[in-house]
C-alpha cells in the first residue's frame, strides 16, 4: 500500500469514527449524517444536528472519538441488496437518497464499527479501531454546506478535521497553517491598503492607491518582457453581442458563466437604427480570444507576418456562485495577462518554447518555480478528433523534448473544449502549488471564424491559434505574491519604495530636496512633513513594510546624506544622497528579489 493509499484509508476510517462520536453525543434520533470523504490534510463529515456546533464542542467531540478508539472495536464489511440497505438506513434521508440513486442490481457495501454504528461505504477501511490508537487529529472548523452542493437543497454542518499518522506530522501541519494564516492575502491586502471589496460588487476588487501602484509596477515589468519577445498589446470592447460568442463556441459551452445584457431598445450603429430581436443579447466578455480573432481578421494576413502575437490586459467578467468567491483568488472581475498568438503549423514547437522561456524569466524574477502538466481532450470537446490528435501529439513532443519522455504529468480529459493545453503549476515559498500560466493550442477557433493567411506559394491556409497566459490573472497572481512575500515585496514592486522622515519640521526643506531627487529618478516615495514624533513616523512606514525609511536631521542636511532604516531593522548611517539614489535606481532597473542592505 502506498503512502497516499494508507492516508486515504486512515482518514476515511477516522471520518466514520467522527460520525459515530457525533451520533453518540447527540443521539441517533437527532442526527442525519450525509457523507465524510478524506481530503488533502484530513477529512470532513456533513450532518444535520439539533443545534449549531461551536468551538466549545470541539474538545467534547475529539474526546468522544478517542474514547471510541480505546474500545478497540472490530470493523465489519458486509454486502447487502438495495432493499436491505434501504431498510438498514430507514430514517436517514441522505443515505436513502444515495441508495435510491443506485441501479437495482448494484452490490452495496456497508461497514459496521462495533455493533451500533453502520455507514454506507465502498471502503476499504481498517479492521479494528486499535489501528488508529496513535492517530493524531484535531477539529479544524465547522462551516455550512449544501447537500450535493445545491444551494436549493438542505443546509448541513460540515465538521473539518486535520488528521495525520503521528503527532509530529500534525504539529508540523498546524505550524504550516499558522504561517499560511499570517500570510493570508485577505488579511494583509486591506491592512496594507492594497485592495478592498464591497457588497455592491461581489467578487469585483477595488484597487486602492497603494495596490494600484503595485499592480502597475508588475504590469510595467510584464510589458517590458513581452515587447522584447515581439508581442503587440491591444485592447478591445468589454461587451460583445451574442453573435460573436455563438461563432466562437463559447455560447454553447460557457453561457452559464457569462454576465448577460439583454437589449430591448433600438441600437444606433453607423447612422442606422437596428431593430433588435429576441436574440439581441450582449455579454460582458469572459475571455479575450474572440476579440483577438476579430483584430486578426481586419485585414488579409501573410505568412511573413506570423507569428502575430496580440496580448492584452483588458477587464473580463465571469459569473461565479457566491460560495466560490475567495478574495483575489476567485473573483468575478479581473485582468487576465492574455495573449493570442497566430502561427503556422511548423512554428508550433518554436513558439511554445519561447512562451516557456518567458515563464522561466518572469517566475524566476520573483523566485518562483513551476512544472508543466499536459491536459488532453475532454468529453465535451468541440471539433474534429483528428485535429485534436494532431494538437496533442504536438504538445507531447514539445514536453518530451524539454523535460524528457514521461517526466511530466498528463491530465486525461482536462483540456479546454477547443483544444489541449499545457498548464504551468507554480510553487510558492510555502511549497503550495498554484495553477497559473497556461498554453492552449487551438485548431478550432480559426476554423469557426474562417481565419486565413497567404502562404509562400500564394494559397490561403489556416493559422494555428495559441492561447496563453503567464500570470493567469493579475488579481490572483498578486494575491499569491502577497502571501508568498508576506507583504514584504521586492523593492521594485513596493507601492512606497522610500519613506522620507524629517526629524523635525526645520528639516523639511532638506527633506523636500531629497523627495525631489527621488521623484526625478522615478522612485516611489512618501514624505511625512508633519510635526509628529519621529518614531511615530517611522512606525507608520514600517506598518506598510516600506523597504527604506530615510531619516533626515542636521547632520544629513549639512552633508547631503541620508540615514536609512532598512526593512528587517538593519541601519545604514550617513549614506551620500547620490549613492542612495543609485541604489534605488539599480533595484528598479535590475529588479532583484532582495533589497540592498550594504554599501559595497
Amino acid at each position: 500500500m502506498t503512502k497516499e493509499e494508507y492516508l486515504e484509508v486512515y482518514r476515511h476510517s477516522l471520518a466514520h469514527v467522527l460520525a459515530k462520536a457525533v451520533i453518540e453525543i447527540f443521539g441517533k434520533e437527532n442526527v442525519q449524517y450525509a457523507i465524510g470523504p478524506q481530503i488533502a490534510d484530513g477529512f470532513y463529515y456533513d450532518f444535520i444536528l439539533p443545534r449549531t456546533i461551536g468551538n466549545d464542542d470541539f474538545k467534547t467531540i475529539e474526546d468522544k472519538m478517542r474514547e471510541i478508539l480505546k474500545r478497540r472495536e472490530a470493523w465489519t464489511r458486509k454486502e447487502v441488496s438495495k432493499a436491505e440497505a434501504l431498510e438498514l438506513f430507514k430514517g436517514q434521508k441522505f443515505k436513502t437518497e444515495l441508495i435510491q440513486d443506485l441501479p437495482e442490481d448494484e452490490t452495496i457495501t456497508i461497514y459496521w464499527t462495533g455493533d451500533d454504528f453502520v455507514d454506507l461505504c465502498r471502503g476499504p477501511h481498517i479492521e479494528n479501531s486499535q489501528e488508529l490508537m496513535n492517530a493524531a487529529f484535531q477539529i479544524k472548523s465547522v462551516s455550512g454546506s449544501y447537500w450535493r452542493g445545491d444551494e436549493n437543497r438542505e443546509q448541513l454542518q460540515r465538521i473539518y478535521v486535520y488528521a495525520f499518522p503521528d503527532k509530529q506530522q500534525l504539529k508540523a501541519h498546524l505550524q504550516f497553517i499558522k504561517e499560511a494564516l499570517e500570510r493570508d492575502h485577505k488579511k494583509l491586502g486591506p491592512q496594507l491598503d492594497l485592495f478592498m471589496f464591497d457588497e455592491t460588487a461581489p467578487g469585483m476588487p477595488y484597487w486602492l492607491p497603494y495596490g494600484w501602484k503595485l499592480y502597475n509596477a508588475l504590469l510595467d515589468y510584464w510589458r517590458e518582457v513581452h515587447e522584447l519577445h515581439g508581442y503587440q498589446e491591444v485592447s478591445a470592447p468589454v461587451i460583445n453581442s451574442k453573435a460573436l460568442w455563438v461563432t466562437s463556441g463559447h455560447w454553447a459551452h460557457y453561457k452559464h458563466n457569462m454576465f448577460l445584457v439583454p437589449m430591448d431598445e433600438e441600437v444606433l450603429y453607423e447612422g442606422k437604427n437596428l431593430d433588435l430581436d429576441e436574440d439581441a443579447i450582449y455579454s460582458a466578455k469572459p475571455m479575450n480570444c474572440p476579440n483577438a480573432v476579430m483584430i486578426y481578421k481586419r485585414s488579409q494576413r501573410s505568412y511573413k507576418e506570423l507569428p502575430l502575437r496580440f496580448n492584452t490586459v483588458d477587464v473580463i467578467h465571469r459569473k461565479e456562485k457566491s460560495g466560490q468567491l475567495n478574495g483575489l483568488f476567485r473573483v468575478q472581475q479581473f485582468r487576465q495577462d492574455d495573449s493570442h498568438n497566430f502561427i503556422t503549423a511548423d512554428q508550433i514547437e518554436e513558439e511554445i518554447a519561447d512562451i516557456m522561456a518567458i515563464a522561466d524569466e518572469m517566475y524566476g524574477k520573483l523566485g518562483l518555480t513551476y512544472r508543466a502538466e499536459l491536459s488532453t481532450r475532454p468529453d465535451d470537446y468541440m471539433g474534429d478528433i483528428e485535429l485534436w490528435n494532431e494538437a496533442e501529439a504536438s504538445l507531447k513532443a514539445i514536453l518530451d523534448k524539454q523535460y524528457g519522455e514521461g517526466n511530466y504529468e498528463i491530465n486525461e480529459g482536462d483540456g479546454a473544449f477547443y483544444g489541449p493545453k499545457i498548464d504551468l503549476q507554480m510553487k510558492d515559498c510555502l511549497g503550495r502549488e498554484w495553477q497559473m500560466g497556461t498554453i492552449q493550442l487551438d485548431f478550432q477557433l480559426p476554423l469557426n471564424f474562417d481565419l486565413k493567411y497567404i502562404s509562400p506559394d500564394g494559397s490561403a491556409r489556416r493559422p494555428v491559434l495559441v492561447h496563453r497566459a503567464i500570470f493567469g490573472s493579475f488579481e490572483r497572481f498578486i494575491g499569491i505574491l502577497i502571501e508568498n512575500f508576506k507583504g514584504q515585496f521586492p523593492f521594485w514592486m513596493c507601492p512606497v519604495e522610500v519613506g522620507v522622515v524629517p526629524i523635525r519640521t526645520e528639516h523639511n526643506e532638506y527633506a523636500k530636496k531629497v523627495a525631489a531627487a527621488l521623484r526625478a529618478n522615478g522612485i516611489r516615495y512618501e514624505a511625512d512633513y508633519t510635526d509628529a514624533n519621529m518614531k511615530e513616523k517611522i512606525k507608520a512606514y514600517k506598518n506598510y513594510k516600506v523597504p527604506y525609511i530615510i531619516v533626515l536631521g542636521d547632520k544629513e542636511a549639512e552633508n547631503e546624506t541620508v540615514s536609512i532604516n532598512i526593512r528587517g531593522n538593519k541601519q545604514l548611517q550617513g549614506v551620500p544622497l547620490e549613492k542612495f539614489i543609485g541604489m534605488c535606481r539599480k533595484m528598479n532597473t535590475e529588479r532583484p528579489l532582495d533589497i540592498i542592505d550594504t554599501l559595497d
